[in-house]
């Protein structure tokens, strides 16, 4: 009886050596682990980061040609200045400011040299016949018509550039064609949106059409339809802030042209119908639903107190440049 209790506590006392020596097998396997781990962890922090990766060089990047019409009144400096600030954040842009006048004015000659901006200065005198009359509302007749145009024309190599780069793109030039009015808001965003467009590109605009926004109306990327309240059923219910057409499209078709003539509000499909069938359109800002351009306006000043100044001889100095 002894024998068997001397085997069993043998037998239990091996066991338990064998099971110890697995755990500290075990538990030398775990600390080679860590060590391992923490060895390789820092190494990492010695090792130097990974380059960041790098922006495509500008001269790589298509060419943004802004197609801005303005005309002389109080607030066209501020708004001129707030535009070209946005323009300035914007790589590998070329700014076509086109005056609605005669020729150049000092104003607008003087901020464009100023804005440090690769710009081409255009001037074209809106026709006495296509001129809102005294108390017209700003929808009754097109805007900007024949300063678009102009830039067209440029664009097309048929001169008429007064200041600023002279040479419109050689043929082969990668570019697209935006026409940003002068009194909108624009984020930086929009440009980077529009800038690889191979035909026409589309987006939403805010505060337009007395709606919130208006724009395409997209299906698994395509443009299936247009949120628009009135008219909707004109060939292309969109805002001129709300597309962009790429350069080369443009110059294969030289007789896409905004046409004087055109009902109210059919602007805009008088250039594009030449263009692009609306299912070909290429929806961009997240398959517009974000909105990165806003049709806003510069409030009208209140100038009472300047005229009656003026009439006592005593209005503000005509020299200083607002």
């Amino acid at each position: 009886m002894k024998l068997k209790l001397k085997n069993v506590f043998l037998a239990y006392f091996l066991v338990s050596i064998a099971g110890l020596l697995y755990a500290l097998v075990q538990l030398a396997e775990q600390l080679r682990q860590k060590d391992l781990r923490i060895s390789q962890l820092q190494a990492d922090l010695r090792r130097p980061p990974p380059a960041p990766a790098q922006p495509p060089e500008p001269e790589a990047l298509p060419t943004i040609y802004v197609v801005t019409p303005t005309y002389a009144r109080l607030v066209q400096k501020a708004e001129l200045v707030r535009l070209s600030q946005t323009l300035s954040l914007v790589p590998r842009l070329h700014w076509l400011l086109v005056e609605d006048a005669e020729g150049p004015t000092p104003l607008v000659s003087g901020l464009l040299a100023a804005s440090g901006l690769l710009f081409t200065h255009l001037a074209v005198l809106t026709p006495k016949a296509q001129r809102l009359r005294e108390g017209e509302p700003g929808w009754v007749r097109p805007r900007g018509v024949e300063q678009r145009n102009r830039a067209l024309d440029w664009l097309r190599s048929r001169g008429g550039a007064v200041a600023g780069e002279k040479d419109p793109p050689p043929p082969g030039t990668r570019g697209v064609v935006y026409f940003a009015d002068d009194d909108n808001t624009y984020s930086r965003e929009l440009f980077e949106e529009m800038r690889w467009t191979r035909g026409v590109s589309v987006w939403p605009v805010g505060l337009v059409g007395g709606l919130r926004f208006e724009g395409p109306r997209v299906q698994d990327g395509r443009v299936v339809g247009f949120h628009t309240a009135w008219e909707p059923n004109r060939p292309f219910p969109l805002d001129m802030a709300g597309f962009a057409v790429s350069l080369p499209l443009l110059l294969a078709k030289p007789n896409a042209r905004f046409d004087a003539t055109a009902p109210r509000g059919h602007l805009e499909s008088s250039l594009l119908s030449h263009l692009v069938d609306p299912k070909d359109l290429e929806p961009r800002a997240a398959n517009c639903t974000r909105v990165l351009v806003w049709h806003t306006r510069t409030e009208k000043p209140k100038t009472k107190q300047e005229e009656q100044l003026q009439r006592q001889g005593r209005g503000s100095d005509p020299a200083v440049e607002v």
